[in-house]
C-alpha cells in the first residue's frame, strides 16, 4: 500500500506540484474537509475556497469545489487569486463554515489541521471522494463566484484612516512579487495625493528574479527603488499572504534602508 504523503503541520501541507502535490491528492484534501465540516455541524454554512498566483492554483480551487459541492456544501469560490487574510475575512462576512487556500505561504489554524488530517489518513487508502463536474455545480447554485475584495477593503477602511493616508502625499513604492495581492494597495489607496508606484505587478508563476518571501535579502531591487526614488516608505506583499498580519507585509522606511521588519 502507498504511504500517505499528505502530512499536515502548522503551516498547512505543503508538497511540489505535480509530485505529491497532484489533482487527486487535492480532492482528497477536499474530501476530508467536506468530512470534517459535516461533523462539526458547519456544512451549512458553505465553505470559501481561494488560491494565489502559482502554477494552476485556480485549477486546484476549482477541483476541491467539485469535491465540496458534491457533498452537497455551497462553495463561494474566489474568481480570481485572492490573498488568504482576504479569504479569512471572507469567511467571517459570509458566515461560512470554513474556508481551504491553495497557497504555499502560512495557514493559521493547527486545531483544525490536527482534525482534518485524522479524515485524510481515513480517506487516503481508498482514494475515495464525491466529485461534481464544476458546469453542473454551478448550474445548481452549489458553486458561486464570490469577489472578496470589496468586503475586505471596506473592513480595512473601518480600521484604518484610509482617507488620511490617501491625502498624506506620500509616494509609496510596492513590490507585489508576483502574488495575490497584486492591486490591493492600489485600490486601497487611490483617489488622493498619495501616489504609489507597482513592482511586479502581474501574474507570473515562475517569480523570475525573485523569492517572494518579503524578508532580506529578497528586498533589495524593492529597497533600491526607494531609495530610488526617494519614496517615503517600500511596501512588499508575498505571493500569498497580505496585510494585515505579522508574516503579510514587510516595509523599508526611512534613510536607513538596513532595518526591515514585518509591520501591519
Amino acid at each position: 500500500m502507498k504511504a500517505n504523503p499528505i502530512k499536515f503541520g502548522t503551516d498547512g501541507w505543503r508538497a511540489v506540484i505535480a509530485e505529491d502535490f497532484t489533482f487527486d491528492n487535492v480532492r482528497i484534501c477536499a474530501q476530508a474537509s467536506a468530512d470534517y465540516v459535516k461533523q462539526a455541524g458547519l456544512a451549512a454554512r458553505g465553505m470559501v475556497i481561494g488560491y494565489d498566483t502559482r502554477f494552476a492554483s485556480e485549477r486546484f480551487a476549482a477541483a476541491a469545489a467539485e469535491v465540496l459541492a458534491a457533498n452537497g456544501i455551497k462553495v463561494y469560490l474566489c474568481p480570481k487569486p485572492t490573498p488568504t487574510p482576504v479569504l479569512s475575512y471572507g469567511i467571517v462576512a459570509l458566515q461560512a463554515g470554513g474556508g481551504i487556500i491553495i497557497t504555499a505561504s502560512h495557514n493559521p489554524g493547527e486545531w483544525v489541521i490536527t482534525e482534518l488530517e485524522k479524515h485524510v489518513s481515513r480517506r487516503f487508502p481508498q482514494g475515495e471522494m464525491k466529485r461534481v463536474p464544476m458546469v453542473e455545480a454551478l448550474k445548481k447554485g452549489l458553486v458561486q463566484y464570490e469577489d472578496l475584495a470589496p468586503v475586505y477593503v471596506e473592513q480595512v477602511a473601518r480600521l484604518v484612516d484610509i482617507e488620511a493616508i490617501r491625502r498624506s502625499g506620500l509616494l509609496v513604492v510596492n513590490d507585489s512579487m508576483y502574488g495575490a495581492g497584486i492591486g490591493y494597495f492600489r485600490r486601497c489607496l487611490r483617489g488622493g495625493s498619495l501616489k504609489l508606484v507597482e513592482m511586479n505587478g502581474r501574474r507570473n508563476p515562475l517569480f523570475p528574479g525573485i523569492h517572494p518571501e518579503p524578508i532580506m535579502p529578497h528586498l533589495s531591487k524593492l529597497a533600491r527603488r526607494v531609495r530610488g526614488l526617494g519614496a517615503s516608505v517600500g511596501l512588499a506583499s508575498p505571493a500569498g499572504p497580505l496585510f494585515p498580519g505579522g508574516q503579510g507585509c514587510a516595509r523599508a522606511a526611512g534613510q536607513d534602508l538596513n532595518q526591515w521588519g514585518h509591520a501591519v
